[in-house]
């Protein structure tokens, strides 16, 4: 006769934990999974996966809000070799981000557009943490604050990243400390603004690359901040990719031209002369 097709406890396993004490209440399942109210009625089979696949991208960004928080603070503490560790987890957390759109391609047009109607001008455009994200690396726009309405939490959070250094202002203000030419307009600009292209940083970060011994650890942190945005890009490219998929050249839910909208964010970067200097070298 078989063995019975199943396994025993083993004695030291914790049973009858209190409800704090256990693994939902530690991660307060309780709150977290019923957190999905498809809004179609009946309810549509499809609305389920539009709305996890929305809030899991919140919870990454979430952590990715966290972990650049964290590789800032690394920098501002001369802590190079923490900030490139923190960075790779960063990219890691985007891959999720960029893989999760395979999920979302399996809704079809048909399917989309039978409960599109129930969540009128919802729009991953009014994500405050998407906002955030793109702040702390550095795209800052006034615009994107006015999104949100004056006064409320988002409005103020929002407002605070804009007015603080993003990850490129304290990684120059880093290379100044030790001695980098760095130019003065760059340590002194007006921090809620964009960065824009300046050549003789460019040609700093170009001496580093020429001499990648001598300046590894900034070197190194140099190539994680490239495939951060490497990977940004990536995920917008998705993005805009599944909408036009799913919708095609329709308006986009929060009133912007959908993927036209989207494709002029490709355009965008974070650190053009680390981009740049791979033609100068």
């Amino acid at each position: 006769m078989s063995k019975q097709n199943h396994r025993k406890l083993e004695k030291n396993i914790k049973l009858a934990l209190s409800e704090r004490d256990n693994y939902g209440g530690y991660l307060c399942l309780d709150t977290l999974l019923t957190a999905q109210h498809p809004l179609s009625d009946p309810p549509h089979h499809d609305e389920m996966l539009f709305i996890i696949q929305h809030q899991t991208a919140e919870l990454w960004m979430k952590l990715v809000v966290h972990e650049l928080k964290a590789a800032i603070d690394a920098i501002n503490n001369n802590r190079l070799g923490k900030a490139s560790k923190i960075l790779a987890r960063v990219k890691q957390v985007q891959r999720q981000l960029f893989e999760q759109w395979a999920v979302l391609e399996t809704l079809t047009p048909s399917e989309y557009m039978q409960f599109r109607h129930v969540f009128g001008h919802a729009s991953g455009f009014q994500s405050v943490q998407y906002r955030q994200v793109e702040f702390l690396l550095g795209n800052k726009n006034k615009k994107m604050v006015k999104v949100f309405p004056e006064g409320s939490e988002s409005h103020k959070l929002l407002l605070a990243e804009l007015n603080g250094p993003s990850i490129y202002d304290v990684f120059l203000s880093y290379l100044s400390r030790e001695g980098y030419a760095i130019p003065n307009e760059l340590l002194e600009r007006d921090v809620s603004q964009a960065h824009e292209y300046n050549e003789a940083l460019m040609q700093v970060f170009v001496e580093v690359y020429k001499d990648t011994d001598t300046h590894w650890k900034v070197y190194a942190l140099c190539e994680q901040l490239v495939d951060v945005e490497q990977s940004f890009q990536m995920w917008r490219f998705r993005h805009m990719k599944t909408v036009e998929r799913i919708i095609g050249f329709k308006q986009g839910s929060g009133g912007s031209s959908g993927v036209a909208f989207l494709k002029k964010a490709l355009d965008l970067t974070f650190f053009p002369e680390l981009l740049r200097l791979r033609t100068e070298l």
